[in-house]
């Protein structure tokens, strides 16, 4: 009873701390932990914004939803539906090539919802192939949504980023989506966020590859993977590793920690400070155009 209140909280708030030493591998089959665990990291990705117009709309169908509720939710189910399918076809002929059906689609679903700041796992990650472990830092860069409990660069800043990319294809300076024109600030404060995310994990491996152990270059080549592996959990909150953590010196460790605070605290902080109006000294220069491309 204890051990279910403690993972059923744990998935909620996305932390992915288990009291088992194998995490939740043993239960990879079983349809009602997997549903519920599942069912929980969602809603505490998601934002409890998004959750209170869901519910207001679920009692009431008149009632409006935003625009930022929309993007919410189809982009967190691209992702898991993208993610299970990818992870199914790259893990085919690997981890779940000996278990049941019923498993192999429960670990897919499961292993492209919990990197989404989750942590917990169904299947051992040091034994992933490397497909599914780009695959699994792409889900676990982009983290949760605005206003939930997860990390990462969130799932809005992706759809935007996106978004733009679409329209400026088109020749459009606009981006619009469902009949509705983004503020050009929101776009600049994504690409920023996520910018100042990417350098900030790139930073952070760099410092934990050189205070790492010296040792030949044929090696020590797999460790670039699992420290960028690791500090792109840090980054996103997830707690997923591929086992290198308890390896780490102290230096190392502290790195990733102040990497974890980072990701939880500094895209949102972020976010607020470029939200800030400026001063009315502002200072506006003349504009001259470059090339770009």
């Amino acid at each position: 009873m204890g051990h279910s209140i403690y993972h059923a909280v744990s998935a909620f708030n996305n932390c992915g701390y288990s009291l088992f030493s194998d995490n939740l591998v043993q239960y990879q089959g079983d349809i009602i932990i997997n549903i519920t665990i599942m069912s929980l990291i969602i809603l505490g990705g998601i934002g409890f914004i998004v959750q209170r117009e869901v519910f207001l709309r679920m009692k009431n169908p008149k009632n409006r939803i935003s625009l930022h509720t929309k993007i919410v939710l189809i982009t967190t189910g691209l992702l898991i539906v993208v993610g299970a399918v990818l992870f199914y076809f790259f893990e085919r002929n690997n981890v779940i090539r000996d278990v049941p059906w019923q498993s192999k689609l429960l670990i897919s679903l499961f292993q492209s919802i919990t990197p989404r700041t989750a942590g917990f796992n169904t299947i051992d990650i040091g034994h992933l192939t490397n497909d599914t472990i780009l695959l699994t830092m792409m889900l676990m860069f982009i983290g949760a949504s605005p206003g939930s409990t997860g990390g990462g660069i969130k799932t809005t800043s992706t759809a935007l980023l996106c978004l733009m990319l679409w329209n400026r294809l088109k020749g459009q300076e606009d981006v619009c989506i469902f009949n509705r024109a983004i503020p050009r600030e929101a776009i600049s404060r994504a690409i920023s966020i996520i910018f100042a995310s990417g350098f900030a994990v790139a930073l952070i491996t760099s410092i934990v590859l050189l205070a790492g152990p010296k040792a030949p270059p044929a090696e020590s080549r797999y460790l670039f993977v699992e420290y960028l592996f690791d500090t792109i959990s840090a980054f996103g909150t997830v707690g997923l590793s591929m086992g290198i953590t308890p390896k780490l010196n102290d230096f190392q460790k502290i790195a990733l920690m102040i990497m974890m605070f980072a990701g939880r605290v500094g895209p949102l902080t972020l976010a607020f400070s470029l939200s800030i109006k400026a001063s009315k000294k502002n200072i506006v220069y003349a504009e001259e155009n470059i090339m770009v491309g």
